[in-house]
């Protein structure tokens, strides 16, 4: 039995779950289901895949992540530009429509993370085990290739199933502090050539970063709260840092969903793409721009709002993480749109991409999954599995079940910092204004990094603001924590 601290934060996040239509655990037929898979053995009969086993693969990922969706492997092209692998588990191999193990993984749509308590898409002895592309095993999964000019430009790419083998399961931190000149980590000279493979998909994703910053993507900076848990229960938190680690994943899976948006495309599909439409409150944006004496145009640019957030990061960095989050705010959310061939439509405005779908977490988001089976579909040149009428239903679900799984994870991670911060009642902080409206003012802790509601003296303090504020109240429940103006 957990103890009570850890089991009240996992009892708050449950009924969070259901609250906004989850199913937080798995029912007795997902159970037996489950007990039922067994694992395949490769190659398999009657199958049409490529064996790229013995290329250099690795995984990057939280030290604690066990959901591994993807893995990869570069090299460079004879015309001086480079060849980039993605390769994506393949979970459509053991999670099958029909199934009662699709049917909850339809309904929940996407992993919800916890600070106590993860609450996974998929079983676990799936999703960390039979379709996680593990460290020193073989899986089937499905490859994005892609052939880069040398400045990172996507000239041209392919789709295909393939066995691989994950060579080392890399950590994040440990990676991007090497990275950065720290000390080299030890396993690392275990695997021959695996430090010059990690260091040339470093130097493709710094190409990657670059180009796509010159074709207008923003650069935002936000503060991502981390908690810290000893035994299960929360004692500090700290801020998760953006890291070369991070960055050299992001930007390769960005080509991976280039890839499988421009061969939908090129291949007449009815798809599901990932979206940020023109923002619809750009000229909130234009106003709030101009109080920096900066001036943008009036009608849409992603190329001219990303050279004032350059400017702005290098003028105020201490503010810039909460600029960046009230223009994230105008910009609108993410969300997932039906693609029928012929008919035109929109790109993602903050990624300044024309062509993106989601496709390389089908462990842990389902829409990732419904494309997957499209792609397979394609290539294997069988029956599509999903009507257009089928793809928009499940783009509205998906859509909405995301904006749930947010609500769910900030109302914890806000739950979690109010119960650290019970034993500093009393105490004084350092902070900055960061909102004010009809629901009150925000203030933002530099250390640690959480944000409460200015209960007292909010009326003479403005937004951007730097104050002492006195904690007065926190409500592990709600997620509420209180602060007065000292």
């Amino acid at each position: 039995m957990p103890n009570n601290t850890a089991y009240n934060l996992d009892t708050i996040a449950t009924q969070a779950m259901q609250e906004r239509g989850f199913v937080p655990g798995f029912p007795p037929l997902v159970v037996s289901e489950t007990d039922a898979v067994t694992a395949p053995k490769f190659p398999l009969p009657n199958f049409n895949a490529r064996d790229q086993r013995k290329l250099l693969w690795f995984s990057i990922d939280n030290d604690d992540s066990k959901d591994l969706d993807q893995i990869t492997y570069a090299e460079k092209a004879d015309n001086n530009g480079y060849r980039v692998y993605i390769a994506v588990a393949c979970v459509d191999l053991l999670v099958h429509r029909g199934s009662a193990i699709n049917a909850r993984a339809e309904n929940n749509t996407t992993s919800v993370y916890t600070p106590t308590k993860v609450f996974p898409m998929l079983p676990e002895r799936l999703s960390t085990d039979l379709t996680s592309l593990n460290a020193d095993v073989d899986r089937l999964a499905l490859v994005f290739e892609g052939h880069l000019t040398e400045d990172g430009t996507l000239q041209d790419f392919s789709i295909y199933p393939s066995y691989v083998h994950n060579y080392a399961k890399l950590a994040y931190d440990a990676i991007s502090q090497w990275l950065d000149g720290g000390p080299r980590p030890a396993y690392i000279a275990n695997v021959n050539g695996l430090e010059e493979q990690i260091r040339l998909q470093d130097t493709i994703a710094h190409k990657l970063s670059d180009l796509r910053h010159k074709m207008g993507a923003l650069s935002f900076e936000t503060i991502e709260p981390q908690t810290v848990l000893v035994q299960g229960i929360p004692v500090a938190i700290k801020e998760m840092p953006a890291n070369r680690g991070r960055l050299l994943i992001e930007h390769f899976m960005i080509v991976a969903n280039m890839i499988s948006a421009k061969y939908a495309e090129k291949n007449n599909l009815s798809f599901i793409r990932r979206v940020v439409t023109v923002p619809k409150r750009w000229d909130k944006i234009v106003e709030i721009v101009k109080g920096y004496g900066y001036d943008l145009p009036a009608t849409p640019d992603a190329a001219s709002l990303e050279k004032f957030l350059l400017k702005q990061k290098v003028a105020d960095p201490v503010t810039f993480p909460d600029l960046s989050l009230t223009i994230i705010k105008l910009l609108g959310r993410g969300e997932y749109k039906v693609v029928i061939p012929g008919k035109e439509v929109p790109g993602h405005f903050g990624l300044a991409l024309q062509d993106y779908s989601h496709s390389t977490a089908p462990n842990r988001r389902f829409p990732d999954l419904i494309i997957q089976r499209i792609l397979l579909a394609s290539l294997g040149k069988t029956e599509m599995p999903y009507t257009q009428k089928d793809l928009a239903s499940l783009a509205d679900h998906c859509t909405q079940k995301e904006d749930d799984a947010q609500k769910v994870e900030r109302h914890m991670r806000k739950s979690a910092a109010a119960l650290v911060l019970e034993k500093e009642i009393g105490n004084t902080f350092d902070g900055i204004v960061t909102g004010s409206g009809d629901k009150g003012t925000w203030v933002r802790v530099f250390n640690p990094p959480v944000e409460g509601k200015l209960v007292k003296g909010a009326e003479s303090v403005d937004v951007g603001d730097r104050i002492s504020i006195k904690l007065l109240h926190t409500d592990v429940v709600n997620g509420f924590i209180d602060f007065a103006k000292v």
